[in-house]
């Protein structure tokens, strides 16, 4: 069922960094989620934590309406992982996906965890991409894009384009800590530490989707990925001798 006074049931999955998690929500409350930041986990404990949710749901007879994935920019491999999960139980669920971009749930994240309330304020996600690279994006308080997501190479000027048009930047995301050493220490950018994109933050994103029928293809979406992969090649002692 979809209609507008339906309180849709959503499972969400978030697996764009070294965070995987998952959530149950509906009408606005988490009913249930997961988490575990040691990293390099996705793989063994995502359907595990997938499953404790579809029996929590099953326990309840709560029906499922929609599945929600985060689909990047992020990790190529947690992309792929989440996505893989995502696609699978929507397809044996017989619902729609919703594809939430990890720079706006980070976005959202801050705004329901640090309340700002000044004007001309923009909201600069960074996840963190290779060497002094990030995968950023700018937002206004309305969840506007003023810039699309984009690859950055960060560099003392990368801000000041924003800067220069009086905006007070809010940076946050695993990124960030790059930014910090490399952008210039002025007031109007504000490092907020902490921020990691998890499934129980994606229900307002995820429910909005919803509300509004803006459901992906189960069967052809990929992730934002931004980049081309570029696998790293193991070294080959060899060759050091």
């Amino acid at each position: 069922m979809n209609d507008n006074n339906h309180q849709a049931t959503i499972l969400s999955i978030e697996t764009s960094t070294e965070v995987c998690s998952v959530a149950l929500t509906s009408g606005g409350q988490v009913l249930e989620h997961h988490e575990n930041y040691d990293g390099k986990t996705h793989s063994t404990l995502l359907s595990q934590y997938v499953q404790q949710l579809l029996q929590y749901a099953r326990s309840r007879e709560l029906p499922i309406d929609a599945v929600a994935v985060s689909m990047g920019p992020g990790s190529y491999t947690g992309l792929r992982i989440g996505l893989s999960e995502a696609k699978g139980l929507a397809f044996g669920l017989d619902v729609p996906l919703i594809g939430v971009n990890t720079l706006q749930l980070l976005t959202v994240s801050t705004m329901f965890n640090h309340f700002i309330d000044e004007d001309d304020v923009l909201y600069v996600p960074m996840l963190d991409a290779r060497r002094m690279e990030v995968y950023t994006a700018v937002y206004d308080a309305g969840l506007n894009a003023i810039e699309e997501p984009h690859a950055l190479i960060l560099g003392e000027t990368s801000l000041d384009d924003l800067l220069s048009q009086g905006h007070t930047l809010i940076v946050m995301g695993n990124g960030s800590d790059k930014a910090r050493g490399v952008l210039p220490a002025v007031p109007q950018v504000r490092f907020i530490a902490g921020i990691k994109p998890v499934a129980l933050d994606m229900m307002a994103l995820a429910e909005k989707a919803w509300r509004e029928r803006d459901f992906i293809d189960v069967a052809y979406s990929t992730p934002l990925y931004l980049k081309e992969f570029q696998a790293t090649r193991p070294r080959n002692p060899l060759l050091d001798l």
